[in-house]
């Protein structure tokens, strides 16, 4: 089973964009708004080696990084292939 995770802050349109496009490929989004939870930042600074703009997205555990790079990985046709590992 697929195990994805975003990290999120509320109104953020890369972060609507970025569950869409997952969404839309029929999974489903383990979402960490880290407004709401601002304890899980310091835990999404570590996983994302720093990286502090949202979303930050993590595939079976697998760093993939924000919006653009998973837009990125879906237009060179390797998101499906890693989605489905």
């Amino acid at each position: 089973m697929t195990k994805i995770i975003m990290y999120t802050k509320t109104y953020c349109p890369y972060c609507v964009r970025a569950k869409a496009l997952l969404s839309s490929k029929g999974y489903q989004v383990d979402e960490i708004n880290i407004q709401i939870n601002p304890d899980a930042m310091a835990a999404m600074l570590e996983k994302s080696k720093g990286a502090r703009t949202v979303p930050q997205i993590f595939i079976n555990d697998q760093y993939i990084g924000g919006c653009d790079d998973l837009y990125a990985l879906n237009d060179k046709g390797q998101l499906d292939e890693l989605l489905e590992s």
